[in-house]
């Protein structure tokens, strides 16, 4: 017999299945996307409400919240929840400034000074 009739012939005796060793695959790590800028915006937006008498820190949320947004899509609906937080708080300062300003006039005005 040759070896076309019989493949397994003088390789293999004992009939025993043979065993090919593979080579290793090495996968790289892959970090994850980042979100730091949404995340931040997102915690300035929670502090916020506690300390957002500090005009700074919503303001330093918003900004970082829009950079967020564009830099990282990975952490959207982070930045975004940061944004309409600090948004809110950075609309409600520019409220209280406004009315300090007309009421200032207004008490101007009428007093003649």
């Amino acid at each position: 017999m040759s070896d076309f009739q019989n493949p397994g012939s003088g390789q293999n005796p004992s009939n025993q299945p043979q065993y090919v060793q593979q080579a290793p695959v090495i996968v790289g790590y892959q970090p994850a996307p980042p979100k730091g800028l949404s995340i931040t915006s997102m915690v300035l937006g929670l502090v916020s409400i506690v300390l957002g008498f500090t005009f700074i820190v919503p303001l330093l949320g918003f900004i970082l919240g829009i950079v967020g947004l564009r830099k990282e899509p990975a952490g959207r609906g982070m930045a975004i929840t940061g944004l309409i937080l600090n948004g809110l708080f950075v609309l409600g300062w520019a409220l209280v400034v406004i009315a300090v300003v007309g009421i200032g006039a207004a008490g101007v005005a009428t007093n003649g000074s």
